[in-house]
């Protein structure tokens, strides 16, 4: 039995998440299925976190156990024939030790949230970024943002339905910055909150349209209430980019 490590990047647009969900199809099926179809193997797909409908990534780190004889090349090259026309590509495939999980080995996740700051309607980005036609204030965002980084407790950015025991987490980096006419906000952390990221974006935006100040985000984070909370930013613009490990 060989532990593969796959780097999966995938739009997430017409998936129901990246976990195997009884409504709709995921992320996870896709890739199972495919693994099915290259080795006649039954597989569970383990993945360094969970995203939403409509999130999208851009290096997953996910592993499988397989026991056909494969190189990690043919396999890379197998699974991303057969995961076809699903938009889901392998980028990168090694073998691994039998302890090394994509989940629990995992000790930094990094996200990117693309706002298309701009009026024109959205044509190649549809469904891949967050448009707001108002004009967007990046540094008072990026002030504003600092008051998350750090130790807190995000009950206030943290979803109804999430599932973590505790809603104490620590935020190593928050930051934005203006790519042309995108507002890029990125984060960082060992582990994120169900809409953690959703929700500081949303806020921020707020900061930046200038229907909040900047001392309000902080507010915000003080209240530990969902009910401050002021706009859940949508999955469109949300993409995981990054799963840290110790051996990388």
């Amino acid at each position: 039995m060989t532990r593969f490590a796959l780097t999966l990047e995938f739009d997430g647009t017409r998936f129901m998440g990246l976990q195997r969900q009884a409504h709709g199809p995921s992320v996870q099926q896709a890739v199972e299925e495919a693994v099915e179809r290259v080795t006649g193997e039954q597989v569970t797909l383990h993945a360094a976190g969970r995203t939403d409908a409509g999130v999208h990534a851009l290096a997953m780190r996910v592993h499988v156990d397989v026991a056909k004889p494969i190189t990690p090349f043919r396999l890379m090259e197998a699974l991303n024939f057969h995961l076809k026309p699903d938009p889901v590509a392998v980028l990168a495939c090694e073998a691994k030790p039998e302890d090394w999980h994509a989940r629990f080995s995992c000790v930094g996740r990094e996200y990117l949230y693309r706002i298309a700051n701009r009026r024109a309607p959205l044509t190649l980005d549809i469904n891949r970024a967050w448009q707001v036609p108002q004009p967007l204030d990046e540094a008072a965002m990026h002030r504003a943002a600092q008051a998350l980084v750090g130790k807190h407790d995000f009950t206030t950015f943290r979803s109804t339905q999430c599932q973590a025991q505790s809603p104490v987490k620590t935020l190593d980096r928050l930051s934005v910055e203006r790519v042309g006419e995108e507002v890029h906000v990125r984060a960082a952390a060992r582990s994120f909150l169900h809409h953690q990221v959703r929700s500081m974006v949303g806020c921020l935006a707020l900061v930046g349209m200038g229907r909040w100040r900047e001392g309000q985000i902080g507010e915000a984070l003080a209240a530990r209430d969902r009910r401050a909370l002021g706009y859940n930013a949508p999955p469109d613009g949300l993409y995981f980019t990054r799963a840290l490990y110790p051996d990388d």
